[in-house]
């Protein structure tokens, strides 16, 4: 019997090369937990047809030498990742009979790799929220307790991967939409650095900000992913040629900045004391904390929920129930566009498009879009100049620990607050990683999050396994 609860993407390799089981036999565990978890839980929309057919190309590999590291490792991919020939609907009514046309990179990446896909995942709605709440499909439940969140938007991936309905995952982020789930979830979460993974074929929702992120159980699973996927994709424009990557070049990173000014309050006390103890964890093993102050960040969230919502409005004006997806019958235009998309698009789709509108409208486009252009600009020289003074910026990953499904719905800006410590991440561009730190009393996973310099990569890793190390 394959114990998945300890499995992980290198133990299965090994397993896989001496030929303990096979592909198939390690695709047939996991899809006998999905058959008795997700009803319940709710992680997948879609469980794929032709898991057993990858599995076997994946078995090929192994027979002929060509095997990876990924070769045969069942993934779960967030549904608003394009793979040739399946539904991917974004959790959205206006998508809900969209099929792809073409892999998006990363899937053909993994198809090389000879990663088995089993399913599209549930998400926040277009990738808008903070607890996969928001999903045309049905709320996702938190595997670790069924009446909580497992956050967003990404929440679907994140509970497939806790609840040992996959071995690894892809989701994306925006503003903490990997990290936050992967906190709620007690994972491993990365928010790559803008640029190192492609993100062609990946339904937008925010071009300056989105990025693709893997989930892994350890850092060790997350950094083969990473490793995997980060090259140099012409067919994105946003994608940074490899030479101009790893311009920092320090080594030996100990000195740890953190901002505690960012979180006087807001922060719940028992995430605080987990954070104190962290820190004693990383000064037991040689880093040295020191205290920052970044001035400018602490207007990351105001700045993102300017420029976000503006891209939102921008990217989802194609959806108007003509081309593809959901259409609502009208006398003329207007009304099949009004009916359309005043259906097709849930109530935080609909919320965040009229608030982009209204930012880029004339008359606001100088005194709200273009102020937030200059602060994320004074934010991106801050963070740059402290990685000048530190090797890490370090903050809890999210204020909360997961909280009750339903409780924030009525009250969007609280929602929006989760994002607080995710949002200088997300506007810079830098890379950020969230590890698991302990456990509350019922059981609520505790997280904490590193972030480096541009395309640093490497150092979240090796500090991610120096606290993995101390377990």
């Amino acid at each position: 019997m394959i114990d998945i609860k300890s499995l992980t993407i290198e133990k299965a390799h090994e397993s896989l090369q001496k030929g303990e089981y096979s592909c198939k036999e390690l695709a047939e565990i996991y899809l006998k937990n999905i058959l008795e978890k997700n009803k319940e839980i709710n992680a997948y929309l879609e469980v794929f047809d032709d898991v057993l057919e990858q599995a076997e190309i994946a078995q090929k590999m192994f027979s002929d030498g060509s095997a990876t590291l990924l070769t045969g490792i069942p993934f779960a991919i967030k549904d608003i990742i394009l793979i040739k020939g399946k539904k991917a609907s974004a959790a959205s009514k206006i998508l809900e009979n969209y099929v792809a046309s073409y892999d998006s990179t990363v899937i053909k990446d993994l198809k090389k790799e000879g990663a088995v896909f089993l399913g599209r995942t549930n998400m926040d709605e277009f990738a808008m929220g903070s607890s996969s709440q928001t999903s045309a499909y049905g709320v996702t439940r938190n595997p670790l307790d069924l009446s909580r969140v497992p956050g967003g938007s990404s929440g679907g991936s994140a509970a497939a991967l806790a609840g040992n309905m996959s071995l690894a995952a892809l989701g994306t982020e925006t503003c903490g939409s990997v990290r936050e789930p992967a906190a709620f979830c007690g994972l491993v979460g990365l928010r790559t650095t803008y640029g190192a993974i492609s993100r062609n074929g990946i339904i937008p929702m925010g071009n300056s900000l989105d990025q693709v992120g893997p989930f892994g159980k350890n850092v060790r699973d997350v950094e083969i992913i990473f490793n995997s996927l980060s090259r140099y994709d012409k067919e994105d424009s946003t994608s940074v040629p490899m030479e101009l990557r790893n311009v920092d070049s320090r080594k030996d990173c100990k000195k740890i900045g953190v901002p505690w000014h960012l979180f006087e309050d807001g922060v719940d006390k028992e995430v605080g004391d987990n954070f104190k103890q962290s820190i004693e964890k990383l000064k037991s093993i040689g880093y040295e904390i020191v205290d920052i102050e970044l001035p400018y960040s602490k207007y990351s969230l105001a700045a993102y929920y300017i420029i976000m919502p503006a891209e939102v409005s921008t990217n989802l004006s194609r959806f108007d129930g003509m081309r593809y997806g959901f259409s609502h019958d009208g006398k003329d235009l207007a009304e099949v566009y009004k009916k359309s998309r005043g259906e097709g698009f849930g109530k935080e789709a609909r919320r965040r498009i009229l608030l982009g509108t209204y930012v880029l409208s004339h008359g606001y486009y100088d005194a709200y879009y273009n102020k937030a252009i200059k602060v994320r600009e004074k934010i991106k020289e801050e963070i740059v100049n402290t990685f000048k003074k530190v090797d890490f910026i370090l903050t809890p990953t999210v204020p909360i620990t997961a909280f009750k499904i339903g409780e924030k719905m009525d009250d969007p800006v609280a929602m929006y607050l989760c994002d607080i410590f995710s949002a200088p991440a997300n506007l810079t561009g830098v890379p950020s990683i969230a590890l698991p730190s302990g456990f509350n009393k019922e059981g609520l996973p505790f997280s904490i999050q590193f972030m480096a310099p541009h395309f640093r990569e490497d150092l979240l890793f090796k500090v991610g396994k120096d606290l993995e190390n101390l377990k």
